[in-house]
């Protein structure tokens, strides 16, 4: 069996040896870079099936980093988790707004570690398979390329983060079915997200406007969460007939 190739990506010596001891050599490959630039060198050599991301590293903030890791082909569906001392809410939500699929604060436990690694890769491994992939979903007229994680209305592409478009896929995939917010964090970021669930009304908010007329299509379900409409229930201008 193939053992899965990690990317760390840390300048601090003690943090480096602390995760190439949790992590079983018999069972990870890890390979570590203590800078942003040879990093993105590395991945363009052999893309790794996982990135542990430090946030504070000496030539570019890893925030900036992992946005560049996000926007290559060779690393569009690599799994990312972030480490890092920042503990503030608004610096989680930032890391998971671009990108990142875990944000583990230091200190951090090494078991904690290896259960959101293993997390990461299995949550992975599961949304790779090649019908997801290589579908693209139609949802009246919004094309959904997993592929590339574009979104296009009427042809037109439209900018998402990578939270608003895991969204607007997981409600395109099952078209009337309610989500409650809980279910949304789950599935937009995995278990055991440090995001609250409030975060999702600014989430639904923001990419209502993006989608400008379709976005009527995303209802509040009050009391329980949010759903896209029935493909029988959109109008002429949503269903692609027309603005």
């Amino acid at each position: 069996m193939t053992r899965p190739l990690v990317l760390l990506i840390e300048d601090d010596r003690d943090i480096v040896a602390l995760i190439q001891k949790s992590l079983d050599p018999a069972l990870f490959q890890v390979e570590v870079k203590d800078r942003g630039e040879p990093a993105i060198r590395s991945v363009k050599e052999r893309t790794p099936d996982l990135v542990l991301l430090d946030l504070n590293l000496p030539d570019m903030d890893g925030l900036d980093l992992c946005r560049q890791l996000r926007s290559r082909s060779e690393t569009a569906r690599t799994g990312i988790v972030m480490i890092s001392a920042r503990d503030e809410e608004a610096d989680i939500v930032s890391g998971l707004e671009l990108g990142a699929d875990d944000y583990i604060t230091k200190p951090f436990s090494p078991r904690v570690l290896i259960a959101r690694v293993r997390a990461v890769l299995r949550r992975r491994k599961q949304t790779a398979t090649p019908s997801e992939v290589d579908r693209i979903l139609q949802y009246g007229g919004i094309a959904i390329d997993p592929r590339r994680f574009e979104v296009r209305r009427r042809d037109e592409l439209i900018q998402l983060t990578r939270s608003e478009f895991r969204i607007l896929q997981l409600f395109c995939s099952k078209p009337g079915w309610v989500f409650t917010r809980n279910q949304i964090v789950e599935a937009v970021h995995g278990e055991a997200t440090p995001v609250t669930a409030r975060s999702v009304d600014v989430l639904i908010v923001g990419l209502r406007q993006k989608l400008g007329a379709d976005g009527v299509s995303i209802e509040t379900v009050r009391g329980i969460g949010y759903r896209v409409k029935e493909l029988s229930e959109l109008s002429d201008g949503e269903s692609g007939g027309g603005e």
